[in-house]
């Protein structure tokens, strides 16, 4: 008998709060596979890493961004600034905005820092937070075909400051790359005026499925790059030893927002497997059997839009549900073969 679990079929499932579960559930993998890099290579690996997904996640979003939520009309300098504001408040984010001229825009994200999850911050180097400026901020001004376009750093979170906070600045001078972004950490941002910053006029579904989107997000352009980077094997260590570690972590909460008790059998770990692939946008198709439970997972929405990923990408990405398992039921074995598990 085939059954087609739908997570959100039983009366009592909160479809957006199973989209931030999925949200939180990849932002702790981004966060443990950044300071698993740092532990187990250096903070200048894990730099290059977020460089890279940075850089990816950058390319790949910035310019479609700016149209879909109509910005390209503003001075270069404010519609960086807004556009920072508008995507990170949809991915979660506190975040502020603070306009001075058409040349010079400020953005803030005070504590606590979304990005470093919790105490993680504490693991994040200084070069690590850098690194995510050098990819993503440095960049608007070379995407917007504006040489003089930087960004100004002027606090670390990391480094114990209140938040992360800077500008983006149109200077009367073409900028050197290494120029891009600069650092004046003696200058503060002036306040927050929600007045003045802009509204997103979006119904609450769509605002949560890109809530979804951008923790999901960070796992797509890292998982690739950490193979890029390191290679496979290495990759695996890294990465599915990260996976683990966050599964096994953040099992027992996501499986609380899923209205899913814990029950330590095979037929439960199948239903949260359903549950999870459904709020994060596959299908899951369950058949029960004597020889163990079999689960399918139709479709791969996390890298849907890669070509031809890496084999070790889907590697990484599933030793989530070992680590999940482990949680659930450490006595119960699982196999899996591409997108196939067979529990018990």
């Amino acid at each position: 008998m085939r059954i087609v679990a739908r997570a959100f079929s039983g009366g009592n499932m909160d479809k957006h709060r199973a989209w931030k579960a999925v949200a939180d559930w990849y932002h702790g993998f981004f966060a443990g596979l950044v300071l698993r890099t740092v532990v187990q290579r250096s903070p200048d690996d894990a730099a290059r890493l977020v460089f890279r997904t940075f850089r990816t996640q950058h390319l790949n979003r910035f310019l479609p961004g700016l149209e879909k939520l109509g910005l390209t009309r503003l001075p270069h300098a404010v519609a960086a600034a807004q556009y920072h504001y508008l995507s990170n408040r949809i991915g979660g984010v506190a975040v502020e905005f603070m306009p001075e001229s058409d040349r010079k825009a400020w953005v803030r994200f005070p504590a606590p820092r979304w990005v470093w999850r919790g105490i993680a911050i504490c693991g994040i180097p200084t070069q690590v937070s850098e690194a995510m400026l050098r990819g993503w901020q440095a960049h608007n001004g070379v995407s917007l075909g504006n040489p003089r376009l930087g960004f100004v750093c002027t606090k670390m979170a990391v480094d114990g400051d209140a938040g992360l906070e800077g500008y983006f600045q149109e200077y009367d001078h073409i900028l050197a790359p290494e120029d891009r972004l600069r650092f004046a950490r003696n200058e503060e941002a002036p306040p927050f005026d929600p007045a003045l910053a802009p509204r997103l006029d979006w119904p609450p579904e769509r605002l949560a499925k890109a809530h979804r989107a951008y923790a999901m997000e960070y796992v797509r352009s890292a998982l690739p790059a950490c193979i890029d980077l390191f290679g496979a094997e290495t990759a695996r260590f890294l990465a599915g030893g990260a996976a683990r570690l966050v599964g096994m972590q953040l099992y027992a909460e996501t499986a609380a927002a899923l209205d899913l008790p814990p029950d330590g059998s095979p037929a439960g770990f199948a239903r949260f497997m359903a549950t999870l692939a459904e709020a994060q946008g596959d299908l899951v198709h369950i058949a029960p059997g004597p020889d163990g439970i079999m689960v399918r997972q139709t479709g791969w929405k996390l890298m849907a839009d890669v070509p031809a990923p890496h084999p070790a990408v889907l590697d990484c990405w599933a030793v989530l549900l070992d680590g999940a398992l482990a949680a659930h039921n450490h006595r119960l074995p699982m196999r899996r073969e591409g997108l196939n598990w067979r529990i018990g």
